[in-house]
């Protein structure tokens, strides 16, 4: 990474920021928006190709559905888990594959229900997770931009359990020319977090300006090179879907 970055995520876990009551209303919120847009896509969207290798809408909203499974049952999580570890490779990439094929037969004109029912239980259980589970670290270590870092489970279920849904709408969005439901109040304050992290992240100055309904200004000292794009675009490079430079070669996880 061409980018200078800060080592501390690989010398301890990374532990949410964001307030927890807040983090819980937009896991709440995201899981609603993306049933809504599962509800509204045409019988032919399903099988339309998303940016994501070797998945079409239908692939991607399987995943999404369980993800949701083993965030609302933890007999379901150490199942899934436990299935991925069984697997060769990438341990996420094995994670997703197997929720890809777990519910590939479920019908796609139910998965929007299924779906709304599911991430409500998430949200509630996610909710429910007391602390001492919270500040556990998961195992295995997590690949971000090239390099092995760890993550408390209260990282995961505040934080990256809610991005993943919303990068994925974003991505279903894409592929079907679905225009994405945007607002201040919940994906601004999702975008901000990402911001947060990512400065943290490389520790250098920044002049961020982000446009849209999700975006912002973010200015830490004179001097910074001044960075100005839309706020969803900004969220697809960190995510490593789209190419970046300088400082915008540091990933977030989503």
């Amino acid at each position: 990474m061409a980018a200078p970055t800060s080592t501390e995520s690989t010398r301890r876990p990374r532990r949410p920021v964001m307030r927890r009551d807040v983090a819980m209303r937009l896991a709440a919120t995201e899981y609603g928006r993306f049933a809504d847009l599962l509800d509204r896509l045409p019988p032919g969207a399903w099988s339309l190709p998303t940016e994501c290798p070797g998945w079409d809408v239908r692939a991607m909203a399987g995943h999404a559905y369980g993800m949701t499974r083993m965030a609302a049952s933890l007999l379901e999580m150490r199942r899934q888990l436990a299935a991925a570890k069984r697997s060769d490779g990438s341990f996420i990439d094995a994670l997703t594959e197997h929720q890809v094929e777990k519910y590939a037969t479920l019908d796609s004109g139910r998965l929007g229900a299924a779906y709304r029912a599911s991430g409500a239980k998430a949200a509630r259980a996610r909710a429910r997770t007391p602390s001492f589970v919270r500040s556990r670290t998961m195992k295995p270590a997590q690949t971000v931009g090239g390099a092995d870092e760890w993550w408390t489970i209260g990282y995961l279920l505040d934080i990256v359990l809610t991005r993943d849904p919303w990068m994925h709408r974003v991505d279903i969005c894409r592929a079907t020319g679905q225009s994405m439901v945007l607002t201040p109040e919940h994906d601004g304050v999702l975008v901000a977090d990402v911001v947060d992290e990512w400065a943290g992240r490389h520790n250098r100055p920044i002049d961020l300006t982000l446009t849209g309904p999700a975006g912002g200004r973010w200015r830490t000292e004179s001097g910074a090179d001044p960075i100005e794009l839309d706020a969803v675009e900004f969220c697809r490079i960190l995510s490593g879907r789209a190419p970046g430079t300088g400082l915008l070669e540091v990933q977030v996880p989503f």
